[in-house]
């Protein structure tokens, strides 16, 4: 491999990035009416335990949060660096979330969507696609919801030729932009 080709998921986070901000711009006109934010940023730390072995990784996450049909859609795209015993893995994710509202300051937003899984350990490296489950717990404890903590506990299968699977729980402040 050329050094100046970016590996595949430094282009496929870019890519997520860049519909990101597009559909951003999009959904700002309509937010912009309801005092909704137009987009929330999520970061933190997360962790990471392979199943069945309950091998463990932990690193930190980040991930921006937006609203294209309220009250119906949210999409997250993020990524997450996981660090174990010999092992790097760069996880990038694209979610589909529906919002409800369990109260006032507490939102609960399951979702799916695709992931691709960059690792790098015992001299080789690996890229795989990979399907996510989220379960997402968001905490605003003011009515203005300027800040916030989430937790986000998941489920990951990759469909690579070991057909891993994994828990993993993400946590960390929330950051409304308007």
């Amino acid at each position: 491999m050329s050094k100046h080709r970016r590996p595949a998921c430094v282009a496929a986070c870019a890519a997520a990035l860049k519909f990101a901000a597009a559909s951003l711009l999009i959904a700002g006109a309509a937010t912009a009416a309801e005092k909704d934010p137009a987009a929330v940023i999520e970061l933190g730390g997360a962790g990471d335990w392979d199943l069945p072995s309950g091998a463990a990784s932990f690193g930190p996450t980040a991930a921006i949060e937006f609203t294209p049909v309220k009250d119906w859609l949210e999409i997250e795209a993020g990524v997450t660096s996981l660090f174990g015993h010999r092992q790097t893995e760069w996880d990038t994710d694209f979610v589909f979330k529906k919002p409800f509202d369990l109260s006032p300051n507490v939102e609960f937003e399951p979702g799916i969507g695709p992931a691709w899984i960059h690792t790098i350990g015992a001299g080789k490296t690996t890229d795989a696609l990979a399907a996510e489950v989220v379960f997402d717990f968001m905490i605003w404890p003011t009515s203005d919801r300027k800040f916030g903590w989430f937790v986000e506990p998941s489920y990951g299968y990759a469909f690579d030729r070991n057909h891993e699977q994994s828990l993993g729980v993400s946590a960390g402040l929330l950051i409304a932009i308007p």
